[in-house]
């Protein structure tokens, strides 16, 4: 049994979270989604996310990509 869980056992856990938005030293992305010491790239995906949402991940990554393309626009 131990090697069929091991071999079929599975997550649904979305990844989010890892690059922190912020003003901070400490945070990989600032405000407007720009990557702290890389000019020219943004990050628009659900690792900016604070926090996991209780459902899925796409419809917020969504309206995040939907502002990344204003603040890109608004630096245009």
């Amino acid at each position: 049994l131990d090697p069929a869980i091991r071999k079929h056992a599975r997550t649904i856990f979305h990844p989010s979270g890892t690059c922190r938005m912020g003003p901070g030293p400490d945070s990989v992305v600032d405000l407007n989604l720009r990557v702290n010491g890389v000019t020219g790239l943004r990050v628009a995906d659900c690792s900016v996310m604070p926090c996991l949402t209780s459902g899925n991940t796409n419809a917020p990554t969504m309206m995040i990509a939907g502002r990344a393309v204003g603040f890109i626009l608004a630096d245009a």
